[in-house]
C-alpha cells in the first residue's frame, strides 16, 4: 500500500515539474505581452531555465528521468503494472495517442529549451539594482 502511495506521489511531482516547465514559458510570454513585472523575477526565470535544461541534458545523454525510474520501481514493489518508456512520452501517448521514436522527444525538448533560452534575451530577468553610496561617488 505504501509503495503505491509513493508511486502516486512521484507521478504527482513529475506532473507538477512538467506543468511548471510548460506553463512557465507560456506565462513568461503572456506576461511579456501584458507587461507583468513579476515574470522578470530572476529566481522564477533561473529555476525555470534549470528545470528545462535538466530535461534536455537527460534527453541528450539518453538518461531516463529518475522520477520515471523511481515510479517504475515503486509500482513494481506494489505489484502494479508499469507503463513503457519515458514519463513524457507516456503522458503524451495517453493524452494524444501519439507515438514517436525517442529522438523525436529529444528534438522537442531541445526546441522547447531553446525557446526558454530565447526568452532570456527578449524578456530578460531583473537583476539587483546597483546602488551607489554617497561615499562611493567621490
Amino acid at each position: 500500500m505504501i509503495y503505491r502511495f509513493l508511486a502516486d506521489v512521484t507521478v504527482f511531482i513529475h506532473f507538477a515539474y512538467v506543468a511548471f516547465v510548460i506553463l512557465g514559458l507560456i506565462v513568461t510570454l503572456l506576461g511579456w505581452g501584458l507587461k507583468w513585472g513579476w515574470i522578470r523575477n530572476r529566481w522564477f526565470r533561473g529555476i525555470h531555465l534549470a528545470m528545462i535544461l535538466v530535461v534536455v541534458l537527460e534527453s541528450w545523454a539518453g538518461i531516463i528521468c529518475p522520477l520515471t525510474t523511481w515510479e517504475h520501481q515503486l509500482r513494481s514493489a506494489a505489484g502494479q503494472e508499469q507503463y513503457q518508456g519515458d514519463f513524457i512520452a507516456n503522458w503524451v501517448h495517453e493524452l494524444l495517442f501519439f507515438q514517436a521514436q525517442p529522438w523525436v522527444f529529444t528534438v522537442c525538448y531541445s526546441l522547447f529549451g531553446g525557446l526558454v533560452l530565447m526568452t532570456l534575451y527578449f524578456v530578460p530577468p531583473r537583476w539587483r539594482k546597483v546602488t551607489v553610496s554617497p561615499d562611493d561617488s567621490a
